[in-house]
């Protein structure tokens, strides 16, 4: 099954998170599908925090993908991505 979920990267204390579609069997870091959009907690005011592909979004979703509670939460959020 395809999920879409956050995947870590950035150093030690400095998250950045890639938003990926990705099979529910594989490790949260490897391999992905799609990477859809990215998250940064950390962002300055400058900066955007979250940004997200919709059309692509839409279309793992239509195809039969499940999004994580984190992602949906993150969505429900920042309803201007």
């Amino acid at each position: 099954m395809v999920v879409i979920r956050l995947a870590r990267g950035g150093s030690k204390k400095r998250p950045f998170y890639s938003i990926v579609a990705t099979d529910k069997r594989n490790r949260r870091d490897s391999n992905f599908i799609e990477r859809i959009g990215y998250f940064n907690p950390q962002a300055a005011a400058s900066e955007q925090a979250m940004r997200i592909a919709q059309d692509r979004l839409t279309y793992w979703t239509g195809v039969g993908a499940q999004v994580s509670p984190t992602v949906v939460r993150l969505i429900k959020n920042n309803p201007a991505v």
